[in-house]
């Protein structure tokens, strides 16, 4: 199939430092396994509908859910994101993630953490939580349930943020202790005021007028959403 993924020799080399040390027998070829869940994870589909070219199915949910458990993917996730190399401008961002509809239904494990599921207008949903840079590529999460509010994404966001200049946001982030909070930071918020706000909100300018800064943080806020996370099907659904 030509429409398969594959890692890259340069994806590979970036990755192979976070791999576990294999102990006895060898690991099954690596970049055939992970390039599988990948294409998985993209695709929305059931690990038994995995093309034959990545191997056994029960292979790839065997990798993804003992590396998952162990905390390596997210160990891999916090790595990469680490090499941002960002210093001028981040945004922030909440995306809805759709409930599966028997995902309600399923109780939690006993004595494990909440299944972070919501009720909201659309129904069930878990809320995702994003700073991203300039390109919408993402550098940290935050996972909470549907309903949870904006301001405690970034609340929760916050201690991670890099040394950049500006940060990018829409009304949903604005709060006078996240603004100094920002500007404790040395960051500038370029985060349109609420209506019902009492008095207006300044901008520095630098050469552009506000409404231009507010048509690019919408514009790029939504980055995250459209392009990096509604893709991958296994995710969004």
């Amino acid at each position: 199939m030509s429409d398969l993924f594959w890692l890259n020799d340069a994806q590979m080399a970036r990755l192979e430092p976070y791999f576990p040390k294999s102990h006895g027998k060898p690991r099954v070829d690596d970049r055939r396994v992970l390039s599988g869940i990948i294409f998985i994870n993209r695709n929305g589909l059931r690990w038994r509908d995995a093309p034959k070219e990545y191997g056994p199915h029960k292979t790839l949910y065997n990798r993804w859910k003992r590396w998952s458990d162990k905390g390596i993917f997210a160990h891999m996730m916090a790595g990469l994101a680490a090499e941002h190399g960002e210093k001028k401008t981040v945004m922030i961002d909440a995306t809805y993630l759709k409930a599966h509809r028997t995902a309600s239904s399923l109780g939690a494990k006993k004595g494990g953490r909440g299944r972070l599921i919501g009720r909201t207008k659309g129904g069930m949903n878990t809320k995702l939580h994003a700073i991203c840079d300039s390109n919408g590529r993402p550098i940290s999460f935050f996972v909470s349930a549907g309903q949870v509010s904006d301001y405690i994404g970034a609340r929760a966001l916050l201690s991670s943020l890099p040394d950049v200049d500006w940060l990018l946001g829409d009304r949903g982030y604005d709060a006078d202790w996240f603004r100094e909070a920002l500007q404790d930071k040395g960051i500038r918020a370029c985060i349109p005021g609420r209506k019902q706000r009492k008095t207006t909100v300044k901008y520095p300018l630098d050469g552009v007028d506000a409404p231009s800064r507010h048509r690019c943080a919408k514009v790029a806020v939504s980055k995250f959403a459209t392009r990096r996370k509604r893709p991958w099907r296994r995710l969004a659904l």
